[in-house]
């Protein structure tokens, strides 16, 4: 079974990103990296051990990939939002032939002393719309949320909206137990994200 890793909160600009996150819940980010293959940049929060937040964006000042960048970000347009959450599984080979059809392929990726294998779809657009979650392994012992402060903000809710919550459901169940996750039904997809901050509860999407 996996575990949720992280959550991500994309924006057309990185700075725009960050400015809606710190405003909403009450706290500042840190700092974060690039991913030359996709051409994206972040910033980061801790949400306690082992779990954070990204807000991430199109880096301008990259290059353009040969192929779609992730989390469907090349058609991003609006406000930000929650675009996706991730899942570590011990095996990603294993979860990737088990999960939808549209999971994507393990693709590789390094940063510092940070390695790790990402299913990455091969049109940019996760399962069920974009609601699914990616599917991520860490190689190593390193990882962002252990070198992140904890400002005392805990992801307390995932709702997942989609039209078909029921196959949705389904899909999850061999993937993660985390009693945070609701699924519901409704005309449209949608990921909601719900957070303990010093500040009170607090949503995003």
């Amino acid at each position: 079974m996996g575990i949720l890793d992280h959550v991500a909160i994309a924006a057309a600009s990185l700075d725009e990103g960050v400015a809606h996150v710190e405003a909403a819940l009450g706290v500042g980010l840190s700092p974060g990296g690039r991913h030359a293959l996709m051409g994206t940049h972040n910033r980061l929060l801790s949400l306690g051990p082992g779990e954070y937040l990204e807000v991430i964006a199109i880096d301008p000042e990259a290059p353009v990939p040969a192929h779609p960048r992730w989390f469907a970000l090349d058609a991003f347009l609006g406000p930000p939002s929650p675009r996706a959450w991730i899942v570590a599984v011990p095996d990603l080979g294993q979860a990737v032939a088990a999960a939808p059809e549209g999971i994507g392929r393990p693709v590789d990726f390094a940063r510092g002393d940070l390695t790790w294998r990402m299913a990455v779809p091969a049109n940019g657009v996760l399962p069920f719309d974009g609601v699914f979650p990616a599917l991520i392994a860490w190689e190593g012992a390193a990882h962002p949320a252990q070198r992140l402060p904890d400002q005392g903000v805990r992801l307390v809710a995932i709702r997942l909206t989609h039209p078909r919550a029921g196959d949705l459901s389904a899909a999850l169940a061999g993937l993660l137990a985390d009693d945070r996750v609701e699924v519901v039904e409704g005309p449209r997809a949608a990921l909601a994200l719900g957070f303990d901050t010093p500040s009170g509860r607090r949503w995003l999407g």
